[in-house]
């Protein structure tokens, strides 16, 4: 079996290129073999901190590298700006322990220009187990891919590997089957002034978060419920980064709580954030009901629920992210007739659920992230009409 499975290997067309940066061998050597456990991925070159990992990086052609946060001599976020610099294509994401510190730095991280985050599990049982080698191996060949189109190479290296030179793909062939053979059409129907905006992201999400609410203006009073896939710390942290940004009251939600106008909620780690009560008393009800879209919070339980409450009145925005969480609960909100906003590919970091929402139907603008606060403020703020 291990024979065959060299030989099957041997023919793999162009792996994603993946630098591993950690002071932990074992860690190192984990994740590597999460990596290389399919074709997708090919691990060609490794580093012990940051210091090393330029010198690494200056001698490798590298699509994605998974960062440690913790090192000696250089730490992950002092040599995030320099790798960049370096290689200003490359993919990063963030290896961090789910402490505050660590959740702390790993937001400062994506603001300063790493794409992704995954949490490190402190147990070697739960390293080795298939949800974190699913996440990692799924971050990892959906940001390489997004390198490849930021800075598409001719496949000449094989990595070590015997392999063919493949054909170039095209945009339609990078994307998800889901987009394919479809094009964006928008909708012209009138907008109503929404009760609550509904902002859904994951990949890319905290850096594009904060551009869209800095931008929305101090006359919204509507509710801002924010859904992040993020796990448990990471999502007060990034509440308590809102608020310092915006100067908006914000918090992760709390079970029971009667949302308020002018405030921001957002998601609690591993708890689906939905809505009960009236239009004029929604309250928060929690939910730890099995993950939709592979997640835990998800975007479509929040919409769902808001359907019920707010019919037509719900804003709803899908922001940069992998996957097509938000998908189910945008048709459904359309389809009462509320207004839906989508990012745009070319400012997304992954275009899959803003992609997902835009290639529906659903949408009635699909804009740059730039855009996407003054047209909430606009939608927010006017009485009604076409966008």
């Amino acid at each position: 079996m291990a024979l065959a499975k060299k030989i099957d290997r041997s023919a793999a067309a162009d792996p994603i290129r993946v630098m591993l940066v950690d002071d932990s061998a074992v860690v190192r050597g984990l994740m590597s073999r999460f990596l290389e456990a399919e074709d997708k991925c090919a691990v060609i070159a490794s580093a012990s901190n940051g210091k090393n990992a330029l010198k690494v990086l200056e001698r490798n052609d590298v699509d994605v590298i998974l960062l440690d946060i913790e090192m000696p001599v250089m730490d992950g976020l002092t040599a995030l700006p320099l790798l960049l610099e370096l290689k200003p294509s490359v993919q990063i994401i963030m290896v961090s322990t789910l402490t505050t510190r660590s959740a702390h730095i790993a937001l400062e991280a994506l603001a300063l220009g790493a794409k992704d985050y995954i949490p490190k599990p402190t147990a070697s049982e739960e390293m080795r187990s298939a949800k974190f080698s699913d996440e990692l191996l799924r971050k990892v060949t959906t940001l390489g891919q997004a390198a490849r189109e930021t800075d598409p190479r001719p496949s000449k290296q094989s990595v070590g590997r015997t392999a063919r030179p493949p054909k170039p793909a095209t945009a339609e062939e990078t994307r998800p089957s889901l987009y394919r053979g479809k094009s964006i059409v928008l909708r012209d129907d009138p907008v109503k002034r929404p009760g609550v905006i509904a902002v859904g992201s994951s990949t890319g999400g905290p850096a594009a978060l904060s551009t869209v609410v800095s931008a929305i203006s101090p006359d919204v009073r509507q509710p801002i419920l924010i859904t992040q896939h993020m796990p448990a710390t990471f999502t007060k942290i990034l509440a308590q980064r809102l608020a310092k940004e915006t100067g908006r009251p914000a918090a992760e939600a709390v079970n029971g709580e009667v949302i308020k106008e002018g405030h921001i909620y957002v998601a609690p780690g591993d708890y689906h954030m939905t809505f009960t009560g009236t239009p004029t008393a929604p309250k928060v009800k929690l939910l730890q009901t099995p993950p939709e879209n592979f997640c835990r919070p998800a975007v479509d339980p929040m919409l769902r629920s808001l359907g019920d409450i707010f019919g037509p009145k719900v804003l709803t925005v899908i922001l940069t992210g992998m996957g097509h969480d938000g998908l189910q609960g945008s048709r459904q909100l359309a389809g009462l007739g509320g207004a839906v906003i989508a990012q745009d590919e070319a400012s997304s970091t992954v275009w899959g659920m803003p992609g997902a929402v835009a290639t529906e139907g659903v949408c009635h603008a699909v804009v740059p992230l730039n855009e996407v606060g003054p047209l909430i403020t606009k939608i927010a703020t006017s009485p009604g009409g076409t966008v």
